[in-house]
């Protein structure tokens, strides 16, 4: 029986010290999501779940639900791509250096600018 609550100790505390995701992953996550969610349109996963609430609010204080202000800017552009350069993460902020190519687009290098909301990252620049 002691061997058996041990070896339980032992593994629990295995499961412990591997931890989360590092803050860079998790930024990395926010943009991939950012991406995926853009090439497929869903405005709403990316105002509800991706974007700051200063961006969101920023959006709504002209009258446009943050839906309606993305469209005009994402709804032309055609298979985009987006591939992460660097990350940097500095306490509760982080940027995301990338690359975005599009079929209809002039590929562009801009930096996102992150923040961390509680537990979570959310995109609070578009570069």
């Amino acid at each position: 029986m002691p061997t058996r609550s041990l070896v339980l100790v032992l593994a629990l505390a295995g499961l412990a010290g591997c931890g989360g995701a590092s803050p860079e992953d998790e930024v990395r996550e926010v943009v991939s999501r950012f991406a995926a969610a853009s090439a497929e349109k869903d405005y709403q996963v990316i105002c509800d779940e991706l974007l700051a609430s200063a961006l969101v609010d920023n959006a709504e204080q002209y009258g446009l639900p943050c839906e309606i202000a993305l469209k005009p800017g994402l709804d032309g552009v055609r298979a985009p791509e987006l591939t992460v350069k660097a990350i940097t993460v500095k306490g509760d902020r982080a940027s995301a250096r990338v690359a975005t190519d599009a079929a209809n687009q002039t590929p562009a290098t801009v930096t996102l600018g992150l923040r961390r909301v509680g537990d979570e990252w959310r995109i609070a620049a578009l570069g």
